[in-house]
C-alpha cells in the first residue's frame, strides 16, 4: 500500500516568485494609476476644497515685465494694492481705493448698433461743411 500512497499524491507545482512579484507591482502600480486620475479629475472639476483666503484676496489684474518680473493688482477688504514681483522679493508700489460694489453699480445705457452710430457720424460731418 506505501507504494500506491506515493503514487496518488503528486506535488503541487511552486508558484514563482518572479511571477508573483509581477502580478504584485503590476496590481500596485494600477491603484497608484487610478488614485492620480481621480485626483486629477476632482481638481479639474473643482470637487478639492476651496482655502477660506482666497475671498479676502484676490489678483485682479497682471502684467508680464521680463521673464520673471511682473505688476500685479491685488483685491484685499478695504483697498487694492500694486505690487511689483521678481525672483527675489516683492514690493508694494502703490495702494488704489477699494472697488465699488458691483451690486451698487448703475448699469450702463443698451449700446446703440453701429448702423445708428455711422448714421449719426455722417450727420456730424455733413453739418461742419
Amino acid at each position: 500500500m506505501n507504494s500506491t500512497q506515493q503514487q496518488s499524491v503528486t506535488p503541487q507545482p511552486a508558484i514563482s516568485t518572479g511571477s508573483m512579484l509581477t502580478q504584485v507591482s503590476g496590481v500596485l502600480t494600477a491603484i497608484i494609476i487610478l488614485i492620480l486620475a481621480i485626483a486629477w479629475l476632482a481638481k479639474r472639476f473643482g470637487f478639492t476644497a476651496r482655502r477660506g483666503g482666497s475671498q479676502q484676496l484676490n489678483i485682479s489684474a497682471s502684467c508680464q515685465l521680463g521673464q520673471r518680473e511682473r505688476v500685479v493688482i491685488v483685491d484685499v477688504d478695504d483697498a487694492r494694492l500694486v505690487l511689483g514681483i521678481t525672483a527675489q522679493q516683492i514690493t508694494h508700489l502703490h495702494t488704489l481705493p477699494a472697488k465699488p460694489a458691483q451690486g451698487s453699480t448703475d448699469l450702463p445705457a443698451a449700446p446703440t448698433d453701429f448702423r445708428q452710430i455711422l448714421h449719426s457720424l455722417r450727420k456730424g460731418q455733413g453739418k461742419k461743411s
